[in-house]
């Protein structure tokens, strides 16, 4: 669904061929040896242009492309792809996602599968169920509104459900595996839909069973997520600490609807918004990911930096090992922001955003994160991966 790099690997599922020659689609007859035949309920499109499916408005075409908006509708698309030997891609709300100009030679599934937000109180807790193709944010107003701690932090964050399980998306700190309690998704190798607990989706950062050691077995069409009702929002960010800074020392604790109101504030100003308008806006958000690096790395660091060993900001990640702000290197590497190489740029706003300025090629794309990589790889010895997925 939406993963990584090193060049980052999309999350593509190759499904082996079934036996016999069935063959269909919308354009095979409606009639087949004198008998009536139905119509798939699904509506498969060949050479659909994927650009206007991301949020970097960037790609080329798919072979074919449908959408589902029902588990049924999951397995039919899953059929239609095996019998003709197709690799299949699902697709979300496309904001973490890089196409390649070539496009990609199989199915694209957009999963819009919705489950209206059902919820069940467990104990102290609330079981809220949301299904893959609800978008993230209004997910999150949802339960801020409704006094549900746990995901406020989370707010802005564009894309949908399905997506957030898959790379445990985090911001402002929180993480999404802290509340996840259960992914329901097809199993393409058992060919049937399974519910998963939290352990078995393996979370790290941005990192999950998904879009790891199965990667390409998964289509995630629904998630629970256990959130604490009348919870006290999270304030662990020196953002949010110092936008509360006066209200706090005033002795009023902000709601959850003030940090989720804070949050897409923030994130406004660094260009990080969801639906956000102009060149910032075609973004795929963070394009690189936090280095994890050995702490005794920080000395190196600071050399390239040209600053002593304790200027260089890091938090620990255990095991002797710190992780460092992708934008604090990049800076420093020399790109600036508002960097620009022909029609694509560092963000004005936010260093870690690469954005098309309008009519950008994903090589263009590629060839600017490739000079940011380089720059940063050679002043500081740190290798920047990229966080969006990178399909074709």
């Amino acid at each position: 669904m939406f993963a990584m790099e090193r060049t980052a690997s999309p999350e593509i599922h190759e499904l082996p061929p079934l036996g016999g020659t069935r063959v269909s689609s919308m354009s095979d007859p409606a009639m087949l040896y004198s008998q009536a035949v139905p119509r798939p309920t699904l509506e498969f499109l060949e050479f659909v242009s994927l650009a206007p499916y991301t949020t970097l408005q960037i790609g080329g075409p798919a072979r074919f492309f449908c959408e589902v908006t029902s588990e049924a509708e999951v397995q039919e698309a899953v059929s239609f792809a095996l019998h003709r030997g197709l690799p299949l891609f699902v697709l979300g709300g496309g904001s973490n996602l890089l196409v390649s100009d070539a496009g990609f030679d199989g199915l694209v599934m957009r999963v819009g599968v919705p489950v209206a937000e059902r919820e069940r109180r467990e104990a102290d807790s609330i079981l809220l169920e949301a299904g893959a193709g609800e978008n993230w944010d209004d997910v999150v107003l949802y339960a801020v509104d409704r006094g549900y701690a746990g995901i406020e932090c989370l707010a802005g964050i564009p894309g949908n459900v399905g997506g957030t399980p898959v790379q445990n998306v985090g911001a402002y700190g929180q993480e999404v595996a802290e509340t996840i309690a259960q992914v329901r998704a097809y199993d393409l190798e058992a060919r049937r839909f399974v519910d998963l607990g939290h352990a078995a989706c393996r979370f790290g950062y941005r990192r999950s069973l998904f879009n790891t050691e199965a990667r390409g077995r998964y289509i995630v069409t629904a998630v629970t997520y256990k959130l604490r009702p009348e919870g006290e929002p999270a304030l662990r960010y020196a953002d949010l600490t110092r936008y509360f800074a006066a209200q706090i020392e005033a002795g009023e604790k902000p709601t959850l609807r003030q940090v989720y109101d804070a949050v897409r504030s923030i994130r406004e100003q660094k260009g990080m918004l969801v639906g956000q308008g102009g060149a910032d806006g075609r973004s795929a958000g963070s394009f690189f990911k936090n280095p994890v690096v050995s702490s005794a790395l920080i000395s190196q660091v600071a050399v390239g930096a040209g600053c002593g060993g304790d200027e260089v900001p890091r938090y620990a990640a255990g095991d002797g090992m710190v992780k460092l702000p992708a934008a604090w290197l990049v800076e420093r590497a020399g790109f600036h922001k508002g960097f620009a190489m022909g029609r694509v740029a560092i963000s004005s706003r936010h260093t870690l955003a690469l954005v098309n300025l309008g009519g950008a090629t994903a090589a263009e794309l590629i060839g600017l994160r490739d000079a940011v990589v380089e720059g940063v790889e050679n002043k500081f010895g740190v290798h920047l991966e990229q966080e969006p997925v990178q399909l074709g």
